[in-house]
């Protein structure tokens, strides 16, 4: 018994008191936490390798046309001829023969309204011209008749054999004849041109293209109804939206206070979002001769040197006026880089580029100047970084960091 409660007094002992610490031991002892962590930190900062901080440039991709460079605008691609194609006539659409994307020809056949009632007419019409044709042949045998019956009157006469009066029915009867022969020939003219009014109505209802061109966009189905003016609920006024492609032209906005820099017959390198990998030769063909007062800008319109049949009607497009023509090397792509860039050791242009944190040194050449930048050559491509500006310290193989 002795001995266990002499355990359980040393364990009692042994136990931790965790309320009644004194607080100039537990200062103590997180000074002595802090001093260790400072400790810890510093040689972690004298174990780690060191870092030169630098700046950094990005190797680009520019074209030597930019040289020539004297200003820019934005606008887009617009066909000079377009036309949105409708009828004169009212009626509903019974034939559509194109969709988007048609190639057509002038005079070829886009679309027929319903032209039965108008068809009835122009049958009504061809038979009243063929009814007032009659007419005439008639009235002609009937002038023949009088004018033999005359003749024959007077022979008589002259024998004495009838009187003056008798002569003067069968002139009377002449008269009458050609009277009857000239308005048999008029109402001829009148049928006739009652004809025509049906055939011209006929062919409002047969919508043909104006010109050569695409088909854009289609307005209407079979079975709308067609309205000279589309104010009818439910109606349409065009039924298809067309476009020459050879008259594509890029209409861009320059900005009033650079007109100066650009004149009629100027050179004109043009890129399209949509194609930016292309870069394609113009000129400037006109000059609106106004102001757009909201946007301070002036309209000029640009032609294609050689369109492409992946230029398409407004896309969007960026102009670059020239000072001089180019030519087609003018437009190949050249890598480029800021010249503070390049150093010279031992002769030998070089370059740090930046790889994983460390450092490489290239040899390089060097071209044009392009621009602030300048054409170079070498194991490098477009959107290496290098260091800007690098010290002499620099070494190849040594580790940097980008700053800010």
């Amino acid at each position: 018994m002795n001995s266990e409660t002499g355990t359980t007094s040393t364990l009692k002992q042994l136990k931790i008191d965790r309320g009644n610490g004194s607080p100039g031991k537990k200062k103590k002892i997180g000074r002595w936490l802090i001093l260790a962590g400072v400790i810890v930190a510093t040689a972690g900062l004298i174990l780690k390798p060191g870092k030169n901080e630098v700046q950094a440039t990005s190797v680009i991709t520019t074209y030597p046309s930019q040289q020539y460079a004297q200003l820019t605008a934005s606008g887009y691609v617009v066909a000079q001829t377009r036309a949105a194609v409708a009828s004169k006539a009212t009626g509903r659409l019974v034939q559509l023969n194109v969709r988007e994307g048609s190639q057509v020809k002038k005079g070829d056949l886009l679309a027929q309204l319903d032209a039965s009632d108008i068809v009835a007419a122009k049958m009504q019409a061809q038979a009243s011209v063929r009814q007032a044709e009659a007419g005439v042949a008639q009235a002609n045998v009937e002038l023949i008749n009088a004018e033999v019956e005359l003749k024959r009157s007077l022979g008589l006469q002259n024998q004495g054999f009838i009187s003056a009066q008798a002569i003067d029915t069968a002139k009377n009867r002449v008269a009458v004849a050609k009277a009857a022969y000239q308005s048999a020939r008029m109402g001829v003219g009148v049928a006739q041109s009652v004809l025509k009014v049906q055939q011209v109505n006929q062919d409002y209802t047969e919508i043909r293209a104006p010109f050569d061109g695409v088909v854009l966009v289609k307005n209407a189905n079979v079975g709308d109804i067609i309205t000279p003016f589309s104010n009818a609920a439910g109606s349409q006024g065009a039924v298809v939206t067309m476009a020459d492609m050879s008259t594509l032209e890029v209409e861009a906005d320059v900005s009033e206070s650079n007109l100066a820099k650009a004149q009629i017959g100027q050179p004109v390198e043009i890129t399209l979002d949509a194609l930016p990998d292309n870069r394609f030769r113009g000129s400037i063909v006109s000059i609106v001769p106004t102001v757009d007062r909201a946007k301070a800008t002036v309209m000029t319109k640009i032609r294609f040197e050689k369109l492409d049949p992946r230029i398409l009607p407004e896309m969007s497009a960026k102009v670059t006026i020239l000072s001089k023509t180019i030519t087609d090397a003018d437009q190949k792509s050249i890598l480029a880089l800021n010249p503070k860039a390049i150093i010279e050791r031992d002769g030998i242009k070089q370059v740090f580029r930046i790889n994983d944190d460390k450092l490489e040194l290239l040899p390089v050449s060097t071209g044009r100047k392009i621009g602030d930048n300048l054409e170079v050559t070498g194991n490098i491509k477009s959107g290496d970084k290098l260091v800007l500006s690098p010290s002499e310290k620099l070494k190849a193989g040594a580790q940097v960091v980008i700053g800010k």
